[in-house]
């Protein structure tokens, strides 16, 4: 049975659901990679440097699976994996990269029983 107020009927929602399905422990914190993509070096840079500067950890690299995006950033922030806490940070990632032409394409994390 779905649980519409822990896990809302969205992207989000459904991967939280399967790893509470598959037993993993949601209150558990841990580290969460967001990943967003570039078109250029020089955006995915420019994007890591905004989030470096507001202390965030931050990793990039080449990304070649996605058409003409050949640049990703991932952003890697520790906390509860709960619904309102990675949709909320997805958004405000989301409103930065849209500035550098970049587009967030997920996240993931380790599992914690």
């Amino acid at each position: 049975m779905k649980n519409e107020s822990t896990f809302p009927d969205d992207a989000n929602g459904e991967m939280l659901r399967e790893m509470a399905a598959s037993g993993d422990d949601l209150s558990v914190p841990r580290e969460v990679d967001f990943t967003v993509i570039f078109p250029t070096k020089d955006a995915a840079i420019a994007f890591a440097v905004v989030l470096l500067e507001k202390g965030q950890r931050v990793s990039y690299g080449e990304y070649g699976e996605q058409g003409e995006l050949f640049w990703l950033v991932q952003a890697h922030q520790y906390m509860v994996p709960s619904h309102e806490n990675i949709s909320g940070y997805e958004d405000l990632l989301a409103s930065e990269a849209d500035s550098h032409g970049g587009q967030a394409i997920g996240w993931a994390c380790e599992s914690q029983e």
